[in-house]
């Protein structure tokens, strides 16, 4: 069982690819939206974020205002590395958990953990391979003006990550999401018979 990154710069594409995967039959994890669930109330990273940024970031209920958290942490290199120190190995385990899960149910497919930050976390290292999918950066910016950030947010939001080129770098496997999504399509079916030819028999 091929353990396989998916990672690429925020509004690149990343998400289409992921679902394109699922469709397919591929098991994807959404290490992403396992981050936000960490920081809810109960779970392991919430108390610790609470104590790290204040009690302003808390709204009703006492659940913690991503809006509220992220205007704090994308203004702030610092902060965003100190949340990261408190998210990230709280992610790791939750992922390596699932792979292990997975191969105990006898999962041939290669799987896939689907992730913004997986270079910068340094998950990267511990997986078989490393799919990016990519586009150029004035289509980042134009995605995140169409999701109602302003133009400094986006920027600033796209200059926390590392640069896509640095990104294509480590990459294995690559999918340009810089044209139609029949395209992208294209590339993701080219993908899984790639990795389908690779595995062994059933």
């Amino acid at each position: 069982m091929l353990r396989l990154g998916l990672t690429g710069g925020i509004a690149s594409g990343k998400s289409a690819v992921a679902a394109m995967l699922r469709e397919l039959g591929f098991s994807v994890l959404d290490a992403d939206s396992l981050a936000h669930k960490l920081i809810e109330p109960g779970q392991s990273a919430y108390d610790e974020v609470l104590r790290e940024f204040g009690p302003s970031i808390a709204g009703a209920g006492g659940r913690i205002d991503r809006a509220k958290l992220s205007s704090i942490v994308f203004a702030d290199r610092a902060k965003l590395d100190r949340l990261n120190a408190i998210v990230h190995p709280r992610v790791a385990e939750v992922i390596f958990s699932q792979f292990e899960l997975w191969h105990r149910a006898g999962v041939r497919d290669a799987v896939f953990v689907e992730a913004a930050l997986l270079i910068e976390s340094g998950i990267h290292k511990s997986l078989d391979g490393l799919v990016v999918a990519w586009c150029e950066p004035e289509q980042q910016l134009e995605r995140l003006l169409a999701r109602g950030l302003s133009a400094n947010e986006a920027r600033r939001r796209i200059a926390a990550q590392l640069p896509v080129e640095e990104k294509l770098r480590l990459a294995t496997e690559r999918i340009d999401c810089s044209g139609s999504l029949e395209e992208t399509r294209r590339q993701v079916t080219a993908l899984a018979v790639k990795l389908r030819r690779v595995q062994p028999p059933k």
